[in-house]
């Protein structure tokens, strides 16, 4: 009896995993939603729909971006970390994502608790593009009339690490994202602006936008006469952006491991990765356990770089 009995309850826990898994191999069954949490016009929102579009080919379910931009990817980074744990809410974020952790301490979830790493998507510098009305052309020409009138010159963006290290003052100026940001310089509102490099490259093959340096750690193989901000000025200086894809935390891991593998097939294909390339994103996937690294890692080194700059907590 103690046999049969030990028997059935291993047939029950097995049969309880049933439904999960049988869930998991007919996913998707209904159109996904897609937080994008800023606005559109931005990288983060190139990104989500690119991707979005090729899971749509591949999984015969329509990816919806859904925009939702506010408090510095905060507002929804929170819904997709409340939403139900199915498979069918997934958000775009980048590097803030970490970020956010030490510098909104009022945001209603934990991205390390609450959120389930899928894949990491691609990486990008940041820009630093000026109104062409503002009278500089490099970095050294920007810090100099930063420092001869400090707390004047608007910037649209949250680089608050820029006036760190160069020992300067802007008076910053927040939006929802990089697309706002973008409209907002080329109209002179802000005199420059740190948008993740793919959104500022429209308005600079345009002309409506001057660039001065880029944030990574070499130069950008599309405009190959840009000096990083490293070799215009502020030695060590590197800031790069990595956007990755989560789903709520206790998202079932088959769902995941579905998802993952069809990014990671998607950023494979050299089309793909021309694609992104011609916007200044770098395609670059990765298993679930490396974002998950990667965003742990990340946390713990910004919640250093905003403590030692005394960087005012929201």
């Amino acid at each position: 009896m103690r046999r049969i009995s030990v028997r059935i309850l291993v047939l029950l826990a097995a049969g309880l995993g049933l439904p999960s898994a049988a869930s998991a191999q007919k996913y998707p069954e209904r159109p996904v939603r897609l937080i994008v949490p800023f606005a559109p016009g931005g990288t983060s929102d190139l990104l989500g729909r690119v991707v979005g579009a090729r899971l749509s080919e591949a999984l015969g379910q329509t990816f919806v971006v859904d925009n939702r931009g506010g408090a510095g990817g905060t507002i929804g980074a929170a819904l997709a970390a409340q939403a139900p744990a199915d498979g069918y809410t997934l958000v775009v974020p980048h590097i803030g994502l970490a970020v956010n952790e030490t510098l909104y301490a009022k945001r209603q979830y934990s991205a390390v608790k609450d959120l389930a790493p899928i894949s990491k998507i691609g990486e990008t510098p940041n820009s630093v593009v000026v109104n062409n009305n503002v009278p500089v052309k490099t970095m050294q020409d920007l810090i100099a009339l930063a420092k001869k009138q400090p707390g004047k010159l608007n910037y649209g963006s949250a680089m608050a690490l820029l006036e760190h290290q160069a020992g300067v003052k802007f008076n910053h100026v927040p939006f929802k994202g990089g697309g706002p940001s973008m409209i907002a310089t080329v109209a002179g509102q802000v005199d420059f602006s740190m948008p993740a490099f793919p959104t500022s490259v429209p308005h600079l093959k345009a002309g409506r936008l001057r660039i001065i340096g880029v944030t990574g750690t070499k130069r950008e193989p599309t405009m190959p006469d840009v000096p990083t901000v490293a070799e215009a000025g502020l030695p060590g200086f590197e800031f790069v952006i990595w956007f990755g894809m989560f789903a709520p935390a206790k998202t079932p891991k088959a769902i995941i491991a579905r998802l993952n593998q069809e990014i990671v097939k998607a950023l494979a294909t050299p089309d793909m990765r021309a694609q992104l390339a011609k916007v200044g994103v770098n395609a670059d996937s990765s298993t679930p356990e490396e974002l998950g690294k990667l965003l742990r890692a990340d946390v713990a080194k910004w919640a250093k770089i905003i403590q030692s700059a005394g960087i005012p907590i929201n």
